[in-house]
C-alpha cells in the first residue's frame, strides 16, 4: 500500500455522523443532507498517508469523519512547518475549493482517519442556496485570518519558550485531554511540536525536557500530560 492510497469504505449517513453537528454542514436541510450523501464519496487513510498534497488542484471539500489530521508547507530546505491541525467535523481544503487555485499545503492523518469528498459543484450549489453554509464558510475563513495574524506576531516577538507552551496549549484546545483530565488526546513527535511552534528540533526536545523538570509537564509513554494547566499557561504568556 502506497503512502497516498486511500481503500474506500461504506458511507456514512450524514444525517446520523456525530461530526455533522461540529461541522460547517450544521445547518443543513434534510433534502441537503440527502444530496451530500447521495454524491460524497468515504475513505480511509492509514496513519502518515496523503489526503491531498501541495500543488495540486481541488476537486472538493472534505470533511474529516474521524481521526486527526495536520497540513503542512514544504520549506525550501525540505523543513515542514504545521499551519493547521484538524478534528473531526472540520473541513479541509476549502480555501483553495473557493479560490480555484492550488493546495498551499498538504493534509497528511496524524492517525488512522475517516474522510468524506463532497464535489465541487455539489458544495458550490449549497454555498449559493444556503446562506448559513456561506457564513459559516465565511466565519472559518475569518478565523484563518485571525489565526494567522497572530502566529506572524508570535513568531516576531514571542521567545520560543513561550511558544512551545503555547503550542502544548493549542495542542489541549483543539483535541481536549483523555477522560483523565491531564493527559493530551493527541500524540505527536517532537519535530511535529516544533514544526508548529516553528523552532529545531533540538529545541523543542530541550524546552520541553525542561518543562518536565520544573513540572509544567509529564511524559507517559508517548503522551504528554498537563498537571497544571494555570502554570503552564502562566510560561507561555498567554492573556484572556
Amino acid at each position: 500500500m502506497t503512502k497516498n492510497s486511500n481503500p474506500v469504505v461504506n458511507r456514512v449517513d450524514c444525517a446520523r455522523c456525530d461530526s455533522r453537528n461540529k461541522s460547517i454542514f450544521c445547518d443543513l436541510s434534510k433534502e441537503e443532507l440527502s444530496e451530500l450523501d447521495d454524491t460524497k464519496g468515504c475513505s480511509n487513510y492509514k496513519k502518515r498517508h496523503h489526503i491531498f498534497k501541495e500543488g495540486s488542484y481541488p476537486h472538493g471539500l472534505y470533511c474529516l469523519n474521524s481521526g486527526k489530521v495536520k497540513l503542512f508547507q514544504m520549506a525550501e530546505n525540505g523543513r515542514e512547518q504545521i499551519v493547521r491541525l484538524a478534528k473531526p467535523g472540520d473541513v479541509l481544503g476549502y480555501r483553495s475549493l473557493l479560490s480555484g487555485e492550488q493546495y498551499t499545503s498538504t493534509a497528511e492523518a496524524i492517525e488512522d482517519c475517516s474522510v468524506c469528498f463532497i464535489p465541487k459543484e455539489v458544495v458550490m450549489k449549497m454555498l449559493q442556496t444556503n446562506s448559513s453554509l456561506s457564513m459559516n464558510i465565511m466565519k472559518l475563513l475569518s478565523g484563518d485570518l485571525k489565526k494567522a495574524e497572530h502566529t506572524i506576531t508570535e513568531l516576531a516577538q514571542k521567545p520560543v519558550r513561550e511558544r512551545m507552551a503555547e503550542v502544548l496549549l493549542l495542542l489541549k484546545e483543539i483535541y481536549g485531554f483523555e477522560k483523565d483530565n491531564v493527559t493530551l488526546g493527541v500524540i505527536l513527535t517532537r519535530e511535529e511540536i516544533s514544526n508548529i511552534a516553528g523552532t529545531a528540533t533540538e529545541t523543542s526536545i530541550r524546552i520541553l525536557a525542561e518543562f518536565k523538570d520544573e513540572g509544567l509537564i509529564k511524559f507517559n509513554g508517548k503522551k504528554i500530560v498537563i498537571p497544571d494547566l494555570k502554570k503552564l499557561t502562566y510560561a507561555a504568556n498567554v492573556h484572556d
